[in-house]
């Protein structure tokens, strides 16, 4: 069973992967692959949030 503190660490491991992602598809070009993974980003924001991490620092995007 996972613990909040897995939780956490697994949501910023995939914020951060995912930021990048989405920072190649823009640079490409590619908006439907970005507003894609806009929606996970969104999510994952909250979720991270929501657990008291500040993602400041953190946030790529800024969106």
């Amino acid at each position: 069973m996972l613990g909040v503190s897995d939780i956490v660490k697994d949501s910023v491991v995939e914020f951060s992967r995912l930021q990048n992602w989405m920072l190649s598809a823009r640079e490409n070009n590619d908006t439907n692959t970005y507003n894609m993974m806009l929606d996970r980003y969104i999510e994952l924001k909250v979720i991270l949030s929501a657990a008291g991490v500040n993602i400041t620092e953190l946030d790529k995007i800024k969106n």
